[in-house]
């Protein structure tokens, strides 16, 4: 019988990863050659990435995108909760609600709103039992080009939220609610120091990309003339007609500030995931310099 030192060692080899490698490589350097002799004025990007009005679009952006997210949160949890509601009107109105906005294209919402005017003329609303009003003012007004873009994409994201943050909800334990209740909580400290600690979890992670989204999403304000990166870019090059130019300077904005956005979102995962890690007192590059350490037989 031979001893395991004169047992031949036959190193695998493989031929795919290596053919693979090198056809991804080779379509890389085709690319970029691409690129490199395309018809456009490299050197004028970074003039159009710090234009001001560029800045300006970048800001609106960021400010609609954060608006309309956590108006679409909040408008979430509520329908969410309407959607677990004993009550069958509350269920079936949740449910109509999630039906309407989620169905509706988000780019036809905004056009609805933003020409409610001509269905509309103003918007009155009545102090009960006086003549006064609480609001009373022309739609037109009341109902701009931020205030649209707002409408439709807060309420779009607000139900895809509810299905979120109802599917969190779901995934806590059933027998926790039944021992919060046993000790005496109300339902809305079991809500707030039992089940969100723990559907957290279960709602940050496509809530990060539904927020992802939503900087991307507002470009789609552009079409009402409000000034986002979009509108910003084509602004400049109806100036100078160097569309391309213009286009990819806002096309970096956007990388920058979604990369910004998956940050804070590893972050916010990090917290409420803390209890699951073994690495917890890990950075990203630590863990990056932990699993060159780490030889490729060990589980970390």
């Amino acid at each position: 019988m031979a001893l395991p030192e004169d047992v031949p060692v036959v190193p695998l080899r493989h031929w795919g990863r290596w053919v693979s490698g090198v056809v991804i490589l080779a379509l890389l350097v085709g690319l970029g050659s691409a690129m490199a002799d395309a018809q456009i004025l490299y050197e004028d990007v970074p003039g159009f990435f710090s234009a001001d009005v560029m800045i300006d679009g970048l800001v609106n952006t960021v400010v609609l995108a954060v608006v309309a997210q956590a108006a679409a949160v909040v408008l979430g949890v509520v329908v969410a909760l309407m959607r677990r509601s004993a009550n069958p009107v509350a269920r079936w109105v949740a449910w109509v609600y999630i039906w309407i906005f989620r169905g509706v294209p988000v780019l036809l919402q905004i056009l609805l709103w933003y020409n409610l005017a001509l269905v509309f003329k103003t918007i009155s609303v009545p102090i009960p039992f006086t003549d006064a009003h609480l609001i009373d003012t022309p739609t037109n007004a009341l109902i701009t080009a931020f205030v649209a873009a707002l409408l439709g994409l807060g309420l779009n994201e607000s139900a895809y939220m509810a299905e979120i943050v109802r599917a969190g909800l779901n995934s806590v334990d059933p027998g926790q609610l039944e021992a919060a209740k046993a000790i005496g909580m109300t339902p809305a400290t079991t809500l707030r120091r039992v089940v969100l600690p723990q559907a957290m979890r279960v709602i940050i992670p496509p809530t990060g990309n539904d927020f992802i989204n939503m900087l991307k999403g507002t470009s789609m304000a552009s079409v009402i003339g409000f000034l986002e990166l979009i509108h910003a870019a084509n602004n400049i090059s109806s100036r100078n007609l160097e569309i391309m130019e213009t286009l990819l300077a806002a096309a970096a904005w956007y990388m920058i500030v979604v990369s910004v956005a998956s940050v804070g979102q590893y972050y916010l995962e990090r917290a409420f995931g803390a209890a699951d890690r073994v690495d917890r007192g890990l950075t990203p590059w630590s863990r990056v310099a932990r699993s060159f350490r780490t030889p490729p037989t060990v589980r970390s």
